[in-house]
């Protein structure tokens, strides 16, 4: 059973699909359920669902029925094994967001008048899952009970999923929401691109991404397999790539076998991902007779990131076929991934017998040679039944038609990769090692050809109503790119979520991933009218708290880092870290930073306040919220600011008492004192200042605090200006910065009520 269930009910929804409004209750504590008798009884307070990603149509008053406790299936259409465990799991999801046992069983022969049915009726595919299985959905639910229609097994998982995200809890039990739901994919392609090399992820962590996916209706799991830090594959064929390349973690053969069985069963592709000419430094580790440039460089980390192939040796063609001919085999999917991004030229341009090569051959730039390189690839992997896909780079080869352009370079290379005719699945927005909030990845289009488009939202959001933020110095703008046409929009089959992994470990993979990556699947299923920004953190935090519940870890993670820092003194610490983000635009990843400045790259420990705070704070979402309706005239809401505001300003003396007992803290003193500061700033501007009247001078402290942490937030805006600027201590940056400056701009000196 499930104690103490909490869920931050968030913004109340005021109207299907994203339609939410700004204020009720994130966090409050609903009480415990109780068992209720098979027949529903009606519920007389409506309370629209909130199903996320937003379906296509939503029809519901809010009404709401008791959960029934015994269920039965009706199969309309005769059900396949993998449809049959997905109502094991789905019993096991009702179960846990109930808080009590929900049993579901197969209907059998008579009408059992004590069972609650559900019909469903699908539409058998020959091969699933596939690039092109239906995904559609019909749900309708009410106390009579449920009929599911769907044109595949796909529509079945997803309407299963939705079923699950229509109950609550109420005082008196868990309650179903009544709906009628007509539903299906904006996007073909809806990813997640994880890479496993940087950073090993063990088989269960990996999975439970997997259940978290298929709640949110996430269709192809991209594996980022090899790269300079690792090859994560046993290869019997090549079997130093385990011995001395995977650094004694590594997935077997056997292991990834049941992996992609484990996908399938949830309506999700893995699509492998093996880099190869550039990020190669693993692969030539086991067999440097195939690398570039000898000897190989084992001493500068930097090289990790630069090694590559010789295009030039025949064997290496040799190698690339043998090695994905053996790692198609445990992949079924007919997409394969080849990588083909970051070459670094002077692999190519400072080895002699190399650009003797290029001059026999008439390439004039180590492009040209990549080219012919991709090609050849491309060819093979064309002959054993696969279609390739690459990072854009590889927009510069002949690549066979239908190969798959993964666009990670900004809008411009979507757009010539769709000119090509050639279909595009879109990454680069949605890079979420960028650590950006939600709200930024949510508010970008994948068919947007506006650059860095989440960049800016990220810093307009963060700086609220008066605040300027650095704009990068050292770049020339890019030229506008054009809308896509329509003929462009046909080929882009959907988008990817990515995360690599440099400063991500296991440890914090989960709290890295979601709830991020949930408003990002909504935003590759849904409509644009039906994704509205507004209304993104109360559904967001409800589905966090049902994803964390059905087995993610990212609060518990979180938990267990913050222990390692300060064991038994966790309370001050959390309190800074419910205010503070880290840093943003890579400027956390200090290796990337040290390499760019040409110093030694040395391996960072991701053991920091700065590593547990989450890109995303609800509780900072909820007072800037707070704070922007009640200079609005919700003045009602000054009690509840002045609460919270006092709790950041009196955190920083704990902090600091607990800082001095557990030095792992000591990098966010200064966080923790600018918190304080802001805090006190909010309460000024409120017309009290920690329970007496003002001071004089408050609303020049007040301005300088604000600046100080606008300068902190601006100085990694960009990637630009982190390559450039100092950070703040810590690598934190505070998230109330809005709803502070919202109560200081407004009020101006005025006595409030």
């Amino acid at each position: 059973m499930i104690k103490g269930f909490s869920i931050r009910t968030g913004l109340r929804v005021l109207a299907a699909g994203c339609a939410v409004g700004v204020l009720a209750g994130f966090g409050a504590n609903l009480a415990p359920a109780r068992a209720d008798t098979a027949q529903p009884a009606a519920f007389n307070a409506p309370q629209p669902p909130v199903i996320m990603p937003a379906p296509s149509t939503l029809q519901t008053d809010g009404s709401a029925f008791a959960l029934p406790a015994q269920w039965q299936v009706i199969w309309q259409s005769p059900p396949t094994p993998l449809l049959t465990r997905a109502m094991q799991r789905f019993a096991n999801r009702m179960s846990v967001v109930a808080g009590q046992e929900v049993y579901v069983e197969n209907a059998k022969k008579g009408k059992d008048q004590n069972t609650f049915p559900i019909h469903i009726q699908y539409a058998r595919e020959a091969s699933f899952p596939a690039p092109t299985m239906r995904e559609d959905y019909t749900l309708d639910v009410g106390p009579d009970g449920i009929t599911l229609t769907a044109q595949g097994p796909a529509g079945v998982l997803h309407g299963l999923a939705s079923i699950v995200q229509l109950v609550r809890r109420e005082a008196t039990g868990p309650v179903m929401a009544q709906a009628h739901i007509q539903d299906s994919p904006r996007f073909a392609w809806r990813g997640l691109m994880l890479d496993v090399s940087r950073h090993f992820m063990s088989i269960p962590t990996v999975e439970r991404q997997l259940d978290a996916m298929e709640m949110v209706k996430l269709n192809v799991l991209h594996l980022h397999l090899s790269d300079g830090a690792a090859f994560r594959v046993e290869s019997r064929r090549y079997p130093r790539l385990q011995k001395i390349s995977s650094h004694g973690q590594y997935y077997t053969q056997a292991e990834i076998r049941n992996l992609v069985q484990y996908a399938a069963e949830r309506g999700i592709r893995i699509v492998p991902e093996f880099d190869t000419p550039g990020h190669s430094f693993a692969m030539l580790l086991a067999y440097p007779q195939y690398a570039s440039v000898l000897p190989m460089n084992t001493t500068d980390r930097a090289e990790i990131n630069r090694a590559a192939l010789d295009p030039t040796n025949p064997a290496t063609y040799s190698f690339v076929r043998g090695l994905y001919a053996e790692m198609s085999a445990l992949f079924p999917d007919p997409v394969f991934h080849i990588g083909g991004d970051e070459v670094v030229a002077k692999q190519w341009t400072l080895t002699p017998r190399i650009v003797r090569y290029m001059q026999a051959h008439h390439f004039a730039t180590p492009a040209d040679l990549q080219a012919s390189f991709t090609n050849r690839v491309a060819q093979i992997l064309k002959a054993d039944g696969k279609t390739v896909m690459g990072w854009d780079e590889v927009l510069a080869a002949n690549v066979p038609p239908h190969t798959i352009i993964e666009s990670w370079r900004g809008p411009a290379n979507t757009a010539k990769a769709a000119e090509a005719g050639l279909p595009v699945v879109v990454s680069g927005p949605y890079y979420l090692d960028r650590l950006l909030p939600a709200s930024a990845y949510y508010e970008t289009d994948p068919l947007d050809t506006r650059k860095d488009a989440a960049e800016a939202q990220a810093a307009a959001q963060t700086t609220g109503p008066g605040g300027t933020i650095a704009t990068p110095t050292d770049t020339k703008p890019d030229a506008p790119v054009p809308p896509l046409t329509k003929q462009q929009k046909t080929l882009i089959l959907g988008a990817e979520g990515a995360l690599w992994t440099e400063v991500v470990d296991e440890d914090m993979l989960d709290a890295r991933l979601w709830p991020r990556m949930a408003a990002v699947a909504e935003r590759f299923w849904s409509t644009p009218q039906n994704c509205v920004p507004q209304t993104l953190y109360g559904r967001l935090a409800m589905t966090q708290d049902k994803l964390d519940l059905m087995g993610l870890k990212s609060r518990e993670d979180a938990d267990a880092l913050l222990d390692r820092l300060a064991a038994g003194e966790t309370q001050a610490p959390r309190v800074l870290l419910s205010a503070v983000s880290p840093v943003r635009n890579y400027a956390h990843n200090h290796e990337f930073l040290q390499i760019r400045h040409k110093q030694t790259a040395t391996e960072q420990d991701l053991n920091t306040p700065s590593d547990i705070a989450s890109p995303d704070s609800f509780e900072a979402e909820r007072f800037n919220a707070e704070a922007a309706a009640f200079v609005n005239g919700k003045v009602e809401l000054k009690p509840e600011l002045e609460r919270q505001l006092t709790i950041w300003a009196d955190n920083d003396a704990a902090f600091h008492q607990v800082a001095a007992r557990h030095a792992a803290l000591t990098p966010a003193l200064a966080a923790s004192t600018r918190l304080a500061a802001l805090a006190r700033a909010g309460l000024a501007a409120l017309g009290r200042d920690r329970g007496t009247e003002r001071t004089p001078g408050w609303r020049e402290q007040a301005r300088e605090t604000l600046d100080a942490a606008r300068k902190d937030i601006a100085a990694s805006s960009s990637i630009h200006v982190v390559t450039n600027t100092p950070q703040p201590a810590g690598d934190l940056i505070q998230r109330i910065v809005p709803g502070v400056e919202t109560l200081v701009t407004r009020e101006g000196g005025l006595t409030l009520p």
